[in-house]
């Protein structure tokens, strides 16, 4: 597990649900929404979960600069309102890759929703 996890659910047993989805959160952010900043990011998932989703930007800086490391996300800087701001995006030619990474976390949960929802 990575010192990675200091993001968190409100309800702290959905914790554990989100260990290694974090990378697949950001480039899932990041292919719908197109480029944007740690901050926003952290916000977007908090407003799509309801709330329960906190990302913290301790948390997703890490991986945004694991990510970029890799070469799968690339980063721009831009002057707003007099502050220099970090915006994220997938490298074009990484798109694919990054939603087969987000699609391979979807059919896992499928999966997992088929044993949880099985009869008996």
């Amino acid at each position: 597990m990575h010192n990675y996890f200091m993001y968190y659910c409100n309800m702290d047993r959905n914790k554990e649900f989100l260990s290694g989805t974090l990378t697949s959160l950001i480039l899932s952010l990041l292919d719908n929404h197109g480029r944007m900043y740690g901050y926003e990011i952290c916000q977007k998932a908090k407003e799509l979960s309801s709330g329960e989703i906190n990302l913290t930007e301790g948390a997703i800086y890490p991986a945004l600069h694991r990510l970029e490391k890799k070469g799968i996300v690339e980063s721009s800087k831009e002057k707003v309102n007099g502050r220099v701001r970090k915006y994220y995006s997938i490298k074009k030619e990484q798109e694919i890759a990054a939603r087969q990474k987000i699609n391979s976390l979807l059919h896992f949960m499928q999966n997992i929703n088929g044993i949880l929802t099985a009869e008996k």
